[in-house]
């Protein structure tokens, strides 16, 4: 399908809305967090800031994305049980960043959430069988879709939620994800995803500058669990009701980052006899860290990553599986060899043990 200029020029027109609103509204968002309390201070080893930072700031994302969506989006009831869902997240999120609610409670909220969204028509009913020797070339759900939808769009939600670590991580995560979204909504003829997702990335985009390390601001849950949340709703759309091979991986390489990251956190934390919602310091942005990276060039090197797999996921949608999959194996050994060099680089040297008979007695009483 042709990409008309119009088009072009309307997801130009919602991206640069988002961008400038959530940039102008940041500040605003910043002060109100501190004179209402939502503000993170540093108490345990998983927090890599030193000094206290204002949360909330997904306040200012998610006005820029509603502003931007009412203006250019023609809205049915799939997208308005979406932004009514996001509005419950939000709120959500502002309680849980000033007053720290219990996870029980905001899973049985972002459930009833997900709910919003599949009573609005945001269902998967099918998917693509990734067995290319099955005779069954898709998936029928059934009744499982319902279920197979909650978890998605909660897990989603909870898993960009998780990676928000590091200044400016979860934010340009998303941000990269919502243009390789676009870019494939333009590409197989989706407006409406394509208007959508243009209208979150320039909302991140705008919220970025003041989320890059050292952070003025968090996003805070208001923020992370918001654009997990969008995102998954709109991948439904964009993605999953494609009936092809790319409904099935495609929302699984744009989101890559986050959804491996829960994943190994859950089993991590199972197999050391903990709950899997218990916080711990194993997360990959955290073993970056220790692996001797900075902030920034983790951040980077998880940007890369996210890139990678985006564009992995466009090659596959625009060229076929053989390509893609050629690509991300050409990219992950070079991330290899990559990622070699600059262990050698940072490893301490050797110390080497002086020689003489005091070095000979030691070894001998050992």
């Amino acid at each position: 399908m042709p990409i008309s200029l119009e088009l072009i020029g309307q997801v130009l027109a919602a991206l640069v809305v988002s961008f400038l609103i959530a940039l102008i509204l940041t500040p605003v968002v910043r002060n109100l967090a501190v004179k209402v309390g939502a503000v993170d201070v540093p108490k345990d080893n998983r927090r890599m800031h030193k000094r206290p930072i204002p949360l909330m700031g997904g306040l200012a994302i998610f006005l820029g994305f509603l502003l931007g969506a009412l203006l250019f989006v023609p809205l049915n009831g799939q997208y308005r049980a979406l932004l009514l869902g996001s509005v419950i997240i939000v709120v959500l999120g502002i309680f849980d960043d000033i007053y720290d609610l219990r996870a029980l409670f905001k899973l049985v909220v972002q459930i009833i959430a997900a709910m919003i969204a599949v009573v609005g028509g945001n269902v998967i009913t099918d998917l693509s069988n990734p067995n290319i020797f099955s005779s069954n070339p898709y998936w029928h759900l059934g009744w499982l879709s319902v279920p197979v939808t909650v978890i998605w769009i909660v897990g989603m939600t909870n898993a960009v939620n998780l990676i928000d670590g590091l200044d400016g991580l979860s934010c340009g995560v998303s941000s990269i994800s919502s243009l390789t979204l676009l870019v494939i909504a333009l590409l197989v003829g989706e407006p409406p995803v394509a208007l959508l997702v243009a209208a979150l990335a320039g909302a991140c985009l705008g919220f970025l500058p003041y989320n890059m390390n050292p952070a003025k601001i968090f996003m805070g849950d208001t923020g992370s669990t918001f654009l997990g949340y969008v995102l998954a709703v709109i991948s439904i759309q964009g993605l999953f009701k494609m009936y092809t091979l790319i409904s099935f991986v495609v929302p699984f390489l744009l989101f890559g980052l986050p959804i491996f990251d829960t994943c190994f956190a859950f089993i991590r934390r199972i197999a050391h006899g903990q709950s899997p919602m218990h916080a711990d310091r194993g997360h990959v942005h955290h073993r970056l860290i220790d692996m001797g990276f900075s902030q920034k060039q983790a951040v980077a090197v998880l940007y890369v990553i996210t890139a990678i797999l985006g564009l992995s996921a466009v090659v596959l949608t625009t060229s076929g599986a053989v390509k893609a999959m050629l690509l991300l194996v050409a990219f992950c050994a070079a991330g290899a060899v990559a990622l070699s060099i600059f262990q050698s680089a940072h490893q301490p040297p050797q110390k080497k043990e002086p020689r003489g008979e005091e070095n000979e007695e030691g070894e001998g009483e050992k």
